[in-house]
């Protein structure tokens, strides 16, 4: 019997996705709406709910989510063009040895959000069914290996479960939500609510758009199986955009209406426990498996190795030990200050392939890369650095300076390339 490693069965962690094997947009957006289903997004949209009255909350959250869809959308665009995911065109970006660099920090960002949520997972059901503490532990093993089956599968897998999870969320919400408005007395009620916290627009904005741009700079995971770049960038917004808009307009109302940001709390305040249930292991599981699957393919590029359903088990039993650990308890802000440094990796990205590349990377197996783009870790630092000092939003900073600092460094090297071949020329 062959024991030999189909690109086909491992989904293809280190070549182009070929246009044979490209999803329908219908399926793509499957996939990406489970994993913007997020729990700890609803909690992002909970401290925008407590400081805005409802006409700018909803602002805030519409352009916090638009302007992530947006980024998010730019590079799925890419990736349907070139067929490659963000570790791949990392190598481009900044080089083969450089690419590493990105390769651990979104790989250990989506680890980081799977021992998390194998943590919430345990913690939460043992505190709504009275189950005993010395279940918790247990329960995270078991969480923590039974959520990456779909990602062990591949993108298969994630497409069956998000065909059952994604309508069934979304009728849940719907119920919640209905219930909610007429506890809070409609329309006129939400109106009245005065807001009880202090937060800024720029704040509220940057706290939207950089708890989930780890995962938007990861979704050309999914993207680079769109049949178009019109596809990429529809299921993409339509994912980001409004599913994760969604999300935080949950957390935002539950913020407002009983001083809650979790869907599960929300519920369980209701009247609906056993749902409330149903609805975090839904959607931590649509998202769990995405992120172990985001952590495979970086993986893969990491250790060059093909093997990403071996990586996606070793990320599963990494996860699994920090969720035993308590990373639980101080993961989130750490998280969320990564958010600050991951934007400008998509930054340089987008700069390299429309400027360095002019839209058209070479075939990676026919091509010598450097390894250290220079001009890309350079970009990524000084984006890195305006997004972490910057008072404004942080992660549209991050990105803008990241891209601008790459085509000035592609200018001045190209025109010192240039003035040196004179200079050797009349020598």
């Amino acid at each position: 019997m062959s024991t030999q490693v189909t690109p086909q069965e491992q989904d293809y962690p280190l070549s182009p996705v070929p246009m044979d094997q490209r999803k329908s947009l219908w399926s793509m957006g499957l996939v990406l709406l489970g994993f913007t289903f997020f729990t700890a997004t609803m909690w992002a949209g909970g401290s925008v709910g407590v400081a805005f009255d409802f006409s700018t909350m909803l602002l805030v959250l519409a352009t916090g989510n638009l302007l992530l869809g947006v980024y998010a959308a730019v590079l799925g665009y890419i990736a349907a063009k070139t067929g490659l995911n963000t570790a791949l065109m990392s190598r481009f970006t900044f080089g083969e040895l450089g690419s590493k660099l990105s390769d651990f920090i979104l790989g250990f960002t989506q680890i980081g959000w799977y021992a998390w949520g194998t943590a919430t997972m345990a913690i939460l059901l043992v505190k709504l069914t009275g189950l005993p503490e010395s279940w918790t532990t247990p329960l995270m093993v078991v969480f923590g290996f039974g959520f990456c089956v779909t990602a062990f599968i591949g993108y298969r897998g994630l497409e069956w479960l998000s065909r059952f999870a994604v309508p069934a969320m979304i009728i849940l919400v719907a119920v919640s939500m209905t219930i909610a408005t007429d506890d809070a007395g409609g329309l006129s009620g939400l109106l009245a609510i005065t807001p009880t916290g202090d937060l800024s627009v720029a704040a509220a904005i940057t706290l939207v758009f950089g708890t989930f741009v780890s995962g938007g700079t990861q979704a050309t995971n999914w993207t680079r199986f769109a049949t178009s770049g019109k596809a990429a960038v529809v299921a993409t917004l339509l994912a980001f955009f409004l599913g994760n808009g969604l999300m935080t307009l949950i957390g935002a109302f539950g913020a407002l209406v009983y001083q809650q940001a979790d869907i599960v709390d929300i519920m369980v305040a209701q009247g609906l426990a056993t749902l409330g249930i149903l609805m975090l292991f839904l959607n931590l599981w649509t998202t769990q498996d995405n992120t172990v699957y985001n952590f495979a393919v970086a993986g893969c590029n990491l250790l060059r190795t093909r093997r990403r359903r071996l990586v996606t088990v070793g990320g599963a039993a990494i996860g699994t030990v920090l969720a035993v650990m308590g990373m639980y308890e101080w993961l989130i802000p750490f998280l969320v200050l990564l958010g600050t440094f991951i934007p400008p990796i998509g930054g340089v990205i987008m700069a390299s392939y429309f400027i360095g590349y002019r839209r058209q990377y070479p075939a990676l197996d026919q091509v010598t890369l450097p390894a250290f783009n220079l001009p890309g870790l350079a970009a990524y630092v000084i984006g890195s650095l305006a997004a972490y000092t910057s008072p404004w939003i942080a992660p549209i900073v991050g990105v803008l300076v990241a891209a601008l600092s790459y085509g000035l460094l592609l200018l001045v090297t190209g025109a010192v390339r240039e003035r040196r071949a004179q200079v050797l020329g009349s020598l």
